[in-house]
């Protein structure tokens, strides 16, 4: 039985970062409905970066909140 084979994605690191901008932009250019899709989901991603912000700011995690400190005991 032979190993499996380990597939290779044909865009990585940046250049998988600028095709997917690439490709983002064009949608947006080429079709005006992403636009009203692309904005909403960038304004709740705001909103929710806000909070989570804001959340770890004024209640940070201390040390007594974290049960398991070293969970594979390394």
């Amino acid at each position: 039985m032979e190993p499996p084979v380990e597939k290779r994605s044909l865009f990585r690191g940046a250049a998988g970062l600028v095709v997917a901008i690439a490709v983002v932009v064009i949608l947006l250019i080429m079709l005006p409905a992403y636009r009203i899709f692309f904005e909403i989901s960038v304004v709740i991603g705001v909103v929710v970066a806000g909070i989570l912000y804001l959340w770890n700011k004024y209640r940070p995690i201390k040390e007594e909140d974290v049960d398991h400190k070293r969970p594979l005991g390394l």
